[in-house]
């Protein structure tokens, strides 16, 4: 069985998987502002595979990949063989990472579906019940915002994002916490929410990237965490679309 080397790469991390067409073997993860063609080779090294698929959203780290690996490399976009269709006016704007998933939740959890991707932005992407991707929303991630607040600010201090203990922060700190957890929930919430009016059947709702455990801990609507949606889909891609 032939083994593939999956890259998930994005603006804050990137995430590299062994896998075989049925599962994923093997997982790392580094910031990508650290990604250098010296330390990719340095995992190379230790890995074996005889494809490559990369799913970018940072074209100038797209070509490190392109200059370390020997083996066939393919980039993710809509004109390879998805198992999915694409009813959106301009196809090449969307992103990899939101194509693998849109792939991933159709195969795994079944539509109509939502997937909201906590990265640094957080993506909501629908697929309608006939399996095809229709469209998203885009709104900034949970940590830009606490971020944005840190640097912008003269007093506010910078923080670890984790569950507050009260919705009336009794500190500077709680009182942050509890602004951007809840708030971020009634965020979703609300998209989810309009989403789903307008889509045909009942839709799972599937929660991806480094919030998704945190938010969806006290939001129902985020029926499903999988953590690695992005990866299995594209898995599912290479596996779709392996060289002859």
């Amino acid at each position: 069985m032939r083994r593939f080397l999956l890259v998930n790469l994005n603006n804050t991390s990137t995430k590299l998987a062994l896998s075989d067409e049925e599962t994923l073997l093997k997982k790392t993860v580094f910031p990508t502002k650290k990604l250098t063609a010296a330390g990719v080779r340095r995992i190379l090294d230790r890995w074996s595979f005889d494809f490559v698929l990369v799913g970018s959203v940072v074209p100038q780290k797209t070509a490190i990949f392109r200059r370390s690996v020997k083996a066939p490399l393919l980039e993710v976009t809509p004109k390879l063989d998805l198992g999915i269709g694409i009813d959106f006016p301009r196809p090449e704007t969307i992103g990899a990472d939101r194509i693998a998933n849109a792939v991933s939740v159709a195969r795994r959890h079944g539509t109509p579906a939502v997937v909201v991707d906590f990265g640094t932005a957080v993506t909501f992407d629908i697929i309608s019940r006939n399996g095809h991707y229709i469209g998203g929303v885009i709104a900034p991630g949970l940590g830009v915002m606490t971020e944005y607040l840190y640097q912008k600010t003269a007093l506010l201090p910078k923080i670890d994002l984790e569950e507050p203990t009260d919705v009336i922060g009794k500190s500077t700190r709680e009182a942050m916490l509890a602004g951007a957890i809840y708030g971020y929930r009634g965020l979703v919430r609300q998209i989810v929410t309009e989403i789903v009016a307008k889509l045909e059947g009942k839709a799972r709702i599937v929660a991806t990237g480094s919030y998704a455990s945190l938010i969806a801990a006290k939001l129902p609507e985020l029926q499903i965490v999988d953590p690695d949606l992005t990866l299995e889909g594209l898995r599912i891609i290479a596996t779709r679309n392996l060289p002859s």
